[in-house]
């Protein structure tokens, strides 16, 4: 399918794009698999730095286009996710609301500390509550502001949903004209997946687009299992809302669940020496929640020989620099 077969959605513009492709030659050389290449999506803007800004770009227009003057999103207490919201909100003069989930720690910093600077208003829910009743915190933060004369819009945890995923639909057409730039032509294209709506653009994109590379995800959290069914329900959603023809059964999910560790947002020694390696050979920082598990993924993949045979490998670099510094004790050990 042409990308003229299909219309793109209302979006704002807040990410600075196309961002660079970049190859990683020394790290390549080292493992001795496939050349690894970084999309980065790091530096699509200083505080509104990663991939969660090209979801918000389509995700706010809806808003906009449906009036709404505050927008109530939630997440870990570190999410990216909310920073870049409380970020393009304070840039927007929209009211930002965050239902945020205790992770250990109480310290404000990191994204933490930028939602605060940005002026966003933060409800801290304790995890049992926040698993159980989340539905119903939103609902109850949706009518409080309704009573207060406010226009509020709901964004689900990462803007992962059915707006959300055309983030990484367009995405892929940059990445076909970073392939043509650099005479490649990848195999493989990898991504760190937790609300699954990165996963869900770059998959239904490659095959909107009739790319060749084989979107493979590395999971943060939960199950294989569960990200297929989580990318088919927003794929689903997305064309039906956006009355695209296009037969379901042919959508190809790939997701790794064998290097989330002991949980979400939860560190291991092996991940942290990735992140340092990384760091030191290439200059690139990948964080201990997302890209680094991802990352640390791949490289292992790749020592494993489970790649060899391919040419090119494009790793997404999402994001989630912020995330760093409150693992700071984790990284002196």
């Amino acid at each position: 399918m042409s990308s003229l077969a299909f219309k793109y959605p209302n979006k704002i513009s807040l990410a600075n794009i196309p961002t660079p492709l970049t190859p990683l030659d020394r790290l390549s050389e080292k493992y001795g698999g496939p050349r690894i290449w970084l999309k980065r999506d790091d530096l699509t803007g200083s505080t509104l730095s990663g991939n969660k800004v090209r979801k918000l770009e389509y995700v706010i227009a809806d808003a906009l286009d449906n009036g709404a003057d505050s927008l109530i999103t939630c997440g870990g207490l570190q999410s990216n996710h909310c920073r870049a919201t409380a970020m393009a909100g304070a840039q927007l003069g929209l009211d930002v609301h965050l239902l945020l989930r205790e992770e250990g720690g109480s310290d404000i910093d990191g994204n933490l500390l930028m939602d605060h600077l940005a002026g966003a208003k933060v409800d801290r829910i304790d995890r049992k509550t926040y698993f159980s009743s989340l539905p119903k915190i939103f609902k109850e933060k949706q009518d409080q502001l309704i009573n207060a004369g406010k226009t509020p819009y709901l964004i689900p945890t990462g803007a992962s949903d059915e707006v959300g995923i055309w983030g990484y639909i367009s995405c892929v057409s940059e990445l076909i004209e970073d392939f043509q730039r650099n005479h490649i032509n990848p195999d493989l294209i990898v991504c760190a997946t937790g609300s699954g709506g990165t996963q869900a653009g770059l998959t239904l994109g490659a095959s909107l687009y009739n790319l060749k590379a084989q979107i493979l995800s590395y999971a943060v959290c939960d199950s294989a299992e569960y990200f297929a069914s989580r990318v088919k329900d927003d794929v689903t959603s997305c064309l039906e809302r956006y009355g695209i023809d296009w037969d379901i059964n042919r959508l190809s999910i790939n997701t790794n669940d064998g290097y989330i560790g002991p949980g979400y947002a939860k560190g291991y020694p092996e991940l942290f020496s990735t992140i340092q390696e990384v760091c030191r050979l290439e200059g690139v920082l990948l964080d201990p929640v997302y890209t680094g598990k991802a990352f640390h993924g791949l490289l292992t993949d790749i020592k494993l020989g489970k790649f060899s045979g391919l040419s090119d490998v494009v790793f997404i670099h999402t994001g989630g620099i912020f995330g760093v510094f409150p693992y700071r004790d984790q990284f002196k050990k």
